[in-house]
């Protein structure tokens, strides 16, 4: 009964969605069909209810299904990019996170693995990613506070960084290091996590691996999780946007 009330976030979620008219009718019937994939995991066998639900997350995460129109906030800003950037709202995005942490929620807990890994990684990933942004030339210094600076904080955490860690942190690795150890499997999940972010050039990607292993070590040294991984993505980014060109130079 519990684990079905965790599905009333993405309820809630289609609904406003639907209302504001940010997803059409084939929309919806994606994200049914991916909620109806998630719920039939006790009926399904492991290896292709994880492939079936790794494709269908990405899918939607990377706005590759039809039926999803993204709600800007606010004007372009110039952030100190290559071109103006304006802060949006992505419905399939936001209908990732939510379906899976809905799932996630369901999960079971384990203990802390090493508090002291989870520190020393979290606080190496803060220092070093930025670093090699600024000597490698990806990123420029651009200190500023940009307008919407709150509701960035909150789509970011709440949606880009709660999506991407629970696709290739509590999806992806647990299931590498599971299978291959703990070394091999957040180096897999890593990799996959800075090669997603090839598009937006190899230096950015670089960039992403580096911080993916941050993540991946926290996520993995915290027990698996999922807060300490999402709000240290949600710290190296805010990082990014407040010291340096954003969102590329």
């Amino acid at each position: 009964m519990i684990r079905r009330l965790h599905y009333c976030i993405p309820v809630v979620a289609l609904s406003l969605g639907l209302a504001l008219g940010m997803i059409e009718p084939v929309g919806a019937l994606a994200v049914l069909l991916f909620a109806g994939w998630l719920v039939a995991q006790p009926h399904i066998p492991n290896s292709p209810w994880l492939f079936g639900t790794l494709l269908g997350a990405l899918l939607l995460a990377a706005h590759l299904l039809p039926g999803f129109s993204r709600l800007p906030l606010g004007p372009p800003q110039d952030l100190g990019g290559a071109s103006p950037w304006q802060l949006r709202i992505s419905p399939d995005k936001a209908m990732v996170a939510t379906l899976l942490l809905a799932w996630w929620l369901g999960q079971p807990r384990t203990d802390w693995r090493s508090l002291r890994v989870t520190l020393l990684a979290s606080g190496a990933c803060l220092i070093l990613v930025p670093l090699l942004a600024l000597v490698s030339g990806v990123l420029g210094w651009q200190p500023k506070w940009p307008a919407l600076l709150l509701p960035w904080l909150l789509i970011n955490l709440g949606i880009t960084c709660l999506a991407e860690e629970l696709i290739f942190r509590g999806l992806l690795q647990r299931a590498l290091v599971g299978r291959f150890g703990a070394v091999a499997g957040i180096g897999l999940a890593t990799a996959l996590f800075g090669a997603a972010h090839l598009p937006a050039g190899f230096g950015f990607a670089g960039l992403a691996t580096l911080g993916g292993l941050g993540y991946g070590l926290a996520f993995h040294y915290s027990g698996d999780r999922l807060w300490v991984a999402v709000f240290l993505h949600g710290a190296v980014n805010s990082l990014h946007l407040l010291l340096l060109t954003y969102p590329l130079r």
